[in-house]
């Protein structure tokens, strides 16, 4: 039981970086370090605590925005469905691995 959780979030964590390389999100991100973008660590941190947080975190990568991190605007990604962003979001907050 025990390695069939192991695969499965494995499996998870594969698809959500699959998911933030198709859409773009490695171009501007990176886990431990701030590159055009915050570092998803800090992201992370930012919604540590924050009640439906993966929920939240989705609405704001789907509607892209500036101002949150600094003057560079994040650009919304148009292919990114709402069951993926949702995913995307869980990935980031868990620590992007």
């Amino acid at each position: 039981m025990a390695l069939l959780a192991i695969q499965l979030n494995l499996s998870l964590a594969w698809a959500s970086i699959d998911i933030a390389k198709k859409n773009a999100c490695m171009s501007c991100h990176n886990n431990e370090k701030k590159l055009v973008g915050p570092a998803f660590k800090d992201v992370a941190k930012k919604y540590a605590g924050v009640p439906d947080a993966s929920q939240k975190l989705a609405l704001s990568i789907k509607a892209g925005g500036a101002g949150k991190w600094g003057p560079v605007p994040m650009p919304p990604p148009t292919s990114l469905s709402d069951a993926d962003a949702v995913k995307l979001a869980s990935w980031i907050l868990e620590g992007a691995r």
